[in-house]
């Protein structure tokens, strides 16, 4: 395409199907025309394939529906922009600077590369979470057009230090980012040993009411341990489901950037491609569990519009890295290890962060011992369900300790840099000054007191994330609104 002229494109032809399913509801004159027609004879089917020519052209009308929507659809391609026109009655012109896109994806499924259909998205800052400012599909050599117009990692400017992901790293990043890891197991604990209580304490119940009713329910009752299992492997196998496609959907891992672009490509099935605009990163997010944390290692996450969106996506940089590997292999692109943490909870703050699960740990037996005196029956139940309810407390009280311990606030250069802890998630967030919108501190009256307060920090994105850390101490909070020129009263 020459400078200043503008190349017109349709989009691949199977969109001619997907136009057309918006009026399958058509098909319900065939249907009633059917049901009209049947009785049980042999002459019913004969009559059917008379009729067949007006199926037939229902059929052959709403894929004609179909083809004249794909026909009015376009994609234009300027040297500025890219431009998506649909509609026939009502025309919609959507119109896309090249450098307002914040990230370009494509797609392709396994089900799509017979037909050689890429499917195409583009986001930018504007809109909503979750949804894409353009899509469309197009065949290869369309893609091949506009792939030249978006931003491309330049081989003189590229960043060589950026580590390649291993297929240990995906798989580890698998294992502790597939959903349910610890809850699938546990769960699936609690209905293997559940079971069985669960059928001693209903015999026993039937005991009281007659010996009749226990040889009735005997029999129901040798199911419920098969069935508690039978959950429990449900659960497992879930989190073993979640995990082989965690493995499919990050596999062959790909990550290239210079100063403006960044590019990464993943999948075994469903191979996507991204390239995404470096100055439209609202942070970085370097995420650990409390495993990762004792092993040193983190996931670099990044806050893009677009990139990451999605039931199964995250928004994944790199997969796991030992984290004193970052800042040497990161600092190119701004991410440094070994910063001090130079604004840090106060040693008496530790009560605020673990507070909620000390006092839940504390009270699980009690209450235990409550249910077992009044209700002797339920005993053996309620001694498991507190065993069970003990773990993650307990749990908890040392991912809280180790927030506490972590936490705090870094001003430096350009950047901040906040640690915190959001349920059992460490997250070290880093991004420049500029990105920061939302500063806010809260302070009760005994905090006031103690002279402590929280401050919670948001950034730039398509979603609201609060960054909060607790227990600062109130002359850091000063100290901290001065750096970010932000005014907080205290």
């Amino acid at each position: 395409m020459r400078k200043g002229e503008i190349a017109v494109y349709h989009e691949h032809p199977l969109r001619i199907l997907r136009y057309s399913a918006k009026n399958i509801w058509l098909l319900i004159f065939p249907l009633i025309r059917s049901f009209n027609i049947f009785h049980h004879s042999r002459e019913w089917f004969y009559n059917w394939v008379k009729g067949a020519w007006f199926d037939i052209l229902v059929v052959g009308i709403i894929l004609l529906f179909g083809y004249i929507r794909w026909y009015f659809a376009r994609i234009d391609l300027t040297d500025s922009a890219v431009v998506h026109e649909n509609g026939i009655i009502f025309h919609v012109s959507t119109t896309i600077p090249f450098v307002s896109i914040s990230s370009a994806t494509a797609v392709r499924p396994f089900y799509l590369r017979l037909f050689r259909a890429v499917n195409v998205r583009c986001d930018t800052r504007a809109g909503f979470f979750n949804s894409a400012d353009m899509k469309f599909m197009v065949t290869e050599k369309v893609y091949g057009e506009i792939e030249k117009k978006l931003p491309q990692v330049s081989d003189e400017k590229r960043i060589s230090t950026i580590p390649k992901p291993t297929a240990l790293s995906v798989i580890l990043f698998s294992f502790f980012f597939s959903s349910g890891l610890s809850g699938a197991v546990y769960i699936a604990a609690f209905f293997f040993q559940g079971g069985n209580i669960a059928r001693d304490i209903i015999s026993a119940s039937i005991n009281v009411i007659s010996e009749e009713s226990e040889k009735i329910g005997g029999r129901l009752l040798l199911k419920i341990p098969d069935a508690a299992i039978l959950m429990g492997m449900i659960f497992i196998v879930t989190w073993l489901l979640s995990f082989f496609i965690n493995i499919l959907t990050y596999a062959r891992f790909h990550v290239e950037c210079d100063d403006k672009c960044f590019y990464t490509s993943y999948g075994a099935v469903n191979r996507k491609e991204h390239r995404i605009n470096a100055s439209h990163i609202n942070y970085t997010d370097l995420r650990q569990n409390l495993i990762m944390k004792f092993s040193e290692a983190v996931a670099v996450h990044i806050s893009c519009a677009g990139y990451g969106t999605g039931k199964r996506s995250l928004p994944v940089l790199l997969p796991v890295r030992k984290e004193k590997n970052i800042g040497r292999d990161l600092e190119a692109i701004g991410i440094l290890s070994g910063v001090r943490t130079e604004f840090r909870p106060k040693k008496n703050g530790l009560w605020n962060y673990i507070w909620l699960p000390v006092i839940l740990s504390s009270a699980v037996f009690p209450v235990h011992f409550i249910i077992s005196r009044f209700f002797p029956l339920f005993s053996e139940l309620s001694f498991f369900a507190a065993i069970m309810t003990e773990i993650p407390s307990v749990w908890f009280v040392i991912v809280k300790s180790a927030a506490f311990f972590t936490s705090g606030i870094s001003v430096y250069d350009d950047k901040i840099m906040v640690r915190c802890c959001k349920w059992s998630g460490f997250h070290t967030v880093i991004a420049e000054r500029k990105k920061l919108v939302k500063a806010e501190l809260e302070q009760t009256i005994f905090q006031k007191i103690r002279g402590r307060c929280s401050i919670s920090l948001w950034f730039e994105g398509e979603e609201q994330v609060k960054f909060k850390v607790k227990s600062l101490d109130a002359s850091h909070a000063v100290r901290i609104s001065q750096l970010l020129d932000c005014t907080f009263a205290i």
